[in-house]
């Protein structure tokens, strides 16, 4: 975890990620990488040439001002920003930083209830979270403290699944983090204890997981099946994997209920399988 990316809007939310990127930044001496995607209008955007249009100059030392606005507040007293200025959708923005400064894990922000709904459901920030190749961190609430002593990892222990995993793990121990590893049994897709106990333990078998449990929690969906063991556990990160579209759907577009969007009140981390 050496190079940290935060993409920003200056927003109250925007600064809750940068943070907990501090934070973490702080513990494992990285870098952090600040990108502030421009919202022009959509002629300026499109006209293929707007580095040298007066009003694209206007946009950009807007973006410089907002930046070094940003630079005054207090706590980033004696810390430095890596910081860019993007002039294409944000997530191909955050793709193009992420290969040129080879980050190791994206810190975003987002809004209550509804900005979570808005992250995964059809918005430029979902095309992060299901295309990005980098771990995506999702920060929704101020955290003066940011230390996670339980991780609840939530997969379907398929083995797809492994190489999210993978990462999983490393970021859980990186963190010093104990990873919960959860299955989540409903109505819908039933299994006997005996049959996940067998899931689960193949899944891990060979993968070298250290510091973990293994779940079995019963609900009548998935996603109040996480958050109801994640809350019964005390614990502070949900993580899963995703692949493509049909990972994130699975998670939360359609199989996910309101419930799971309005109530994931904690930070939640991605991984691409």
């Amino acid at each position: 975890m050496k190079r940290i990316l935060v993409p920003t809007d200056f927003s109250e939310q925007a600064e809750n990620a940068l943070k907990v990127a501090l934070k973490l930044a702080e513990r494992h001496n990285s870098e952090i990488f600040v990108l502030h995607s421009m919202e022009m209008p959509l002629h300026l955007s499109s006209s293929g040439d707007t580095g040298n249009l007066p009003e694209s100059l206007f946009f950009i030392k807007l973006a410089e001002k907002r930046f070094g606005d940003l630079r005054k507040k207090k706590y980033l007293d004696g810390i430095t920003l890596n910081e860019a200025i993007g002039h294409n959708e944000i997530y191909e923005d955050i793709e193009e930083a992420c290969n040129k400064n080879n980050i190791d894990l994206i810190v975003m922000g987002s809004t209550g209830a509804s900005g979570f709904k808005e992250m995964f459901v059809g918005s430029n920030t979902e095309k992060v979270v299901r295309t990005s190749n980098t771990p995506v961190l999702v920060i929704k609430n101020n955290h003066p403290e940011f230390n996670i002593k339980d991780f609840v990892f939530a997969t379907d222990f398929s083995e797809e699944g492994r190489g999210a995993l993978d990462k999983a793990q490393k970021f859980a121990k990186m963190v010093g983090a104990k990873m919960h590893l959860l299955f989540v049994n409903t109505p819908a897709n039933f299994k006997t204890s005996f049959q996940a106990q067998a899931i689960m333990e193949n899944f891990v078998r060979g993968m070298g997981v250290e510091n973990y449990t293994l779940n079995i929690y019963n609900d009548t969906s998935v996603e109040k099946g996480i958050l109801n063991f994640t809350q019964h556990i005390n614990a502070k990160l949900i993580g899963m994997g995703t692949h493509g579209r049909k990972g994130i759907s699975h998670f939360f577009n359609g199989s996910i209920s309101e419930d799971m969007v309005n109530h994931a009140n904690m930070p939640v981390i991605t991984f691409k399988i």
